[in-house]
């Protein structure tokens, strides 16, 4: 992706994150000079802040999402069992716009739809070995009601529903009928490592520069923030 089509992506989520009243914290408006002056630790650490993707596919409003990681736990305490256990995004994705098929090893997250349109699921069951089983039905829990489906069945959460897919669960998802703004809260997120995709893709963006970023990336940490 071009930076300069990231920086246009981000005002215009930011501002329709806006539209619903979710103000975004102080750090997400620092600049990229502002966080190499400032190297901020726990954020570089936790990986928090803006995350736009089109899974290196170079194909955005067809397959990508829009993320901001607003704060986010350590996963050594995960084996601990205390401590900052959890974490939470808010993303937008657009009508139409697939979030690929794809499963976390650790990571169990409520997605919920906080506003816009519906927000299309499309699930399916792990085989033994982790792969996708086409034949068994899913079981999942709506805002504490279980609802199944068939193998690759499909549901449409509405403004104020929620699905929780714990670890295992293939999903894709995608806004039917508008733009959709969804929250996320989990367990300790590793998007590095953490997710196992059913095509052969990857997790973030390749950007290619051609104006300065807005704001940094998430991804673009590992290169702008090293002394």
């Amino acid at each position: 992706m071009k930076r300069s089509e990231i920086n246009e992506i981000l005002h215009a989520g930011d501002a329709f994150i806006r539209s619903f009243g979710y103000i975004m914290p102080p750090f997400a408006y620092w600049s990229a000079a502002e966080m190499q002056e400032k190297r901020p630790d726990g954020i570089v650490k936790s990986r928090l802040g803006w995350d736009i993707t089109d899974y290196g596919q170079g194909k955005f409003d067809e397959l990508g999402l829009f993320l901001f990681t607003v704060r986010n736990g350590e996963m050594a305490d995960l084996s601990k069992g205390r401590g900052m256990l959890y974490a939470e995004k808010i993303m937008i994705s657009r009508e139409n716009q697939i979030s690929p098929m794809h499963r976390h090893n650790i990571k169990a997250e409520d997605i919920i739809n906080r506003g816009g349109g519906a927000l299309v699921l499309e699930l399916f069951a792990s085989a033994p070995d982790g792969s996708i089983d086409r034949e068994a039905d899913v079981t999942v829990p709506c805002d504490g009601q279980l609802r199944t489906v068939k193998a690759g069945g499909k549901i449409a959460l509405a403004p104020g529903e929620s699905v929780t897919l714990m670890p295992g669960v293939w999903h894709a998802f995608w806004g039917e009928g508008a733009d959709v703004l969804i929250g996320e809260v989990s367990t300790v997120n590793d998007d590095l490592t953490d997710n196992v995709f059913e095509a052969p893709i990857g997790r973030f963006a390749k950007v290619e520069e051609d104006e300065t970023p807005a704001h940094l990336l998430v991804s673009d940490y590992d290169t702008w923030l090293t002394s």
